[in-house]
């Protein structure tokens, strides 16, 4: 008797502990065919056409592909193996082609406009108004209006971008895993604190080494560039980081251009970028280059002037040749320097487990949600599950969370969706089923996982994706949690991390993991004067990203060798000119670990950053725990995903569009 394929089971509790790479092809391919078949019901049927037959249907006919593919890409990202990835190679142009092959389906774009038609349909409003409008627009962006052979082509560069995409991320993952570098004793490590010391013999004593272990694991990178007197070992492992996939990468990245700018063509626009952004709040490829190009003009000055303070600095410290692998290290000491702060003095008061306690406590006073540990399968024993629960103790919803590096997970920190919850008979939706991932720095030898200040904001952030998903309320999957204008998906998700820097919030979160005391008002007082410490390079950091991001997919010229051409962009907005064989953007997996992701869309930070800060001034005029204006954002922001215009739902909490000085007034720039 064959055993039963977890992928196959539609259930909340979903089987991670039971999913193996012999599963995915056999899996996901029944699946496919069941999903087409679904499709074709939707298709062909006899009588009138309502919602619930036609979009209703469309729907629910791919959701639990949809599922199970979001489970096997999941899996690839925490626990790879060269089998797994196998596997999901072997599906990824199957699944691309069916999902192109949607908005070019004659049949079923006709059926969506014979619903269109009824009367039915003319008298929606409100939510299913929005998406009948919303998937009408999409099918024609998708291609449902070209002709036969323009489809045919538009499917094919779906599935040449699905499968670049992976072989990118792919690349990446792998070059990371690959790297480390083996130190028998501490002679190289001068500068290093004993977390930093204790985290790379860990990383030795894994692989059951003597000494010390150098990865590219984020925590190990930003150690050893921030605290490494040895400027040799600072420049092996910032190359390594910045090299990572260099010699596979390229090639894909140019071959990924000219698909989505041929893309774009077939659809009509004049490049990518306008594409994209036609869906967002920015509008144009102009308008965000507009915004990007006005941050940058109004911080240059300031930018300039931190940039001479950095090298003077570094003179001063007998580096007259500043190198970009020196840019933390002394900029570190300068901070040091200032403001007497050592950003180790933090450490101690944010352990891992009263930081993610804190933030629970926070969000139930905001919201009036409290999350409580539940038991769910998991893919890892490290993994922690949760359940959200309202003040009438329905549940909301449960998340898995994993935070701690390992081998086989790649880097960075996400948030996932895996089920949005469906109307039930109560009128209520059931619950909501999401993760949360991340790479903070991991317990040692008894002594708990001990954060730094800017880990403890990455937490949050992600968190505030989480609660996104968690605590919509809108039924339509399509339209509900973080399906939402990219410029406008990380205003929850940002606001979040102003919690971590205001006094009432710390007094939650950061408490020393030894005497029990809270963080003293004198340190307080340091990080908080420190907060705008270079933020003008930070700015122009920021905006290096979403301007060669943008020049990428609009003036980019194949002829081009594009890691010269992107560092020299990027190079502009640096407190250091790169090195020529400079080649960060062939491991920018937002841009190129799919066929979209964030590609002509990376501005959105910045651009939901001005939105965040003029949303927290809210908080800060009526109280950063005022409960009322939590329950405002929750029903204006977080329980509408894409219901309304991003636009109105801003103004519904704001009461006004955003003001840009928000954000420049945070960063000290003003």
């Amino acid at each position: 008797m064959n055993e039963p394929n977890p992928l196959l089971l539609d259930q909340f509790d979903l089987p991670f502990d039971q999913i193996q790479s012999h599963h995915v092809v056999p899996g996901l391919t029944l699946l496919l065919e069941t999903s087409k078949q679904a499709l074709q019901g939707v298709k062909v049927i006899d009588g009138e056409r309502t919602w619930d037959n036609t979009l209703a249907a469309l729907e629910e006919a791919t959701r639990q592909l949809e599922l199970a593919y979001g489970v096997v890409m999941h899996l690839r990202s925490v626990c790879h193996t060269d089998e797994l990835a196998a596997a999901i190679d072997e599906m990824v142009p199957h699944i691309s082609q069916f999902f192109s092959s949607i908005a070019l389906d004659a049949e079923l774009y006709a059926a969506i406009k014979a619903f269109a038609a009824t009367d039915e349909a003319h008298a929606l409003e409100g939510v299913r108004k929005r998406y009948l409008d919303k998937t009408l627009r999409d099918f024609v962006r998708h291609g449902a209006e070209l002709a036969p052979e323009q489809k045919t082509r538009l499917a094919a560069i779906d599935m040449e971008l699905a499968q670049l995409g992976n072989a990118f991320s792919q690349a990446v993952l792998k070059a990371t895993a690959e790297w480390e570098l083996h130190l028998p004793s501490d002679a190289r490590l001068d500068g290093l604190p004993a977390s930093a010391r204790g985290m790379l013999a860990a990383a030795a004593q894994q692989k059951g080494l003597e000494g010390y272990r150098v990865t590219l694991q984020a925590p190990h990178v930003i150690a050893i560039t921030t605290y490494a007197t040895d400027r040799a070992l600072r420049e092996q492992v910032w190359r390594g980081y910045n090299r990572r996939a260099a010699d596979e990468n390229p090639s894909r990245i140019v071959d990924m251009l000219a698909l989505r700018q041929e893309k774009a063509t077939l659809l009509g626009y004049s490049d990518f970028a306008d594409y994209v952004l036609e869906e967002r709040m920015a509008g144009t490829g102009a308008a965000a280059r507009t915004f990007v190009d006005g941050l940058a003009t109004r911080t240059r000055d300031a930018f300039e002037r931190e940039r001479g303070e950095l090298s003077a600095h570094a003179a001063a410290m007998g580096l007259s040749d500043l190198q970009p692998w020196d840019v933390g290290f002394v900029s570190e000491n300068l901070r040091r320097a200032r403001f007497d702060l050592d950003e180790e003095e933090l450490r101690p008061y944010f352990s891992f487990e009263r930081v993610r306690d804190g933030m629970f406590q926070l969000v139930k006073d905001l919201y009036g949600i409290e999350v409580r540990p539940t038991t769910l399968p998991v893919w890892h024993d490290d993994v922690e599950t949760y359940a959200v629960f309202d003040e009438s103790n329905h549940h909301i919803g449960s998340f898995y969370a994993d935070f701690f590096p390992r081998e086989s997970k790649r880097g960075g920190a996400w948030m996932n969706a895996f089920i949005t919850g469906s109307p039930e008979d109560s009128g209520r939706l059931g619950p909501h089923l999401g993760l949360i991932c991340g790479n903070v720095t991991p317990p040692l030898d008894g002594t708990p996982s001990l954060m730094t200040h800017r880990e403890v904001e990455t937490l949050f952030h992600e968190f505030g994706h989480l609660l996104h998903h968690l605590l919509t309320e809108v039924e339509l999957r399509g339209l509900a949690g973080t399906n939402v204008a990219w410029d406008f998906v990380e205003l929850p998700s940002q606001i979040m991390e102003n919690w971590c820097w205001e006094r009432e919030a710390l007094d939650l979160i950061a408490v020393h993991h030894e005497t029990g005391e809270a963080l003293p008002e004198a340190l307080f007082e340091k990080m908080t004067r420190a907060r705008t410490f270079r933020a003008a390079s930070g700015m122009m950091r920021q905006l290096s990203f979403g301007t060669v991001d943008l020049k990428l997919h609009t003036e980019f010229d194949a002829t081009a060798d594009v890691l010269t051409w992107a560092r020299d962009i990027m190079s502009e907005f640096s407190a250091v000119a790169p090195p020529e064989d400079y080649a960060m953007i062939a491991s920018f997996g937002h841009l190129f670990s799919g066929p979209t992701g964030y590609a002509a869309g990376y501005y959105s930070y910045k651009w939901a950053e001005v939105l965040d800060a003029d949303a927290f001034s809210r908080f800060k005029r009526e109280g950063v725990f005022n409960r009322e204006t939590g329950a405002a954002f929750r029903s204006s922001i977080l329980a509408m995903g894409d219901a309304d215009d991003p636009m109105n739902l801003f103004r519904a909490f704001m009461g006004r569009d955003p003001d840009p000085e928000a954000l420049m007034a945070r960063s000290g720039l003003s």
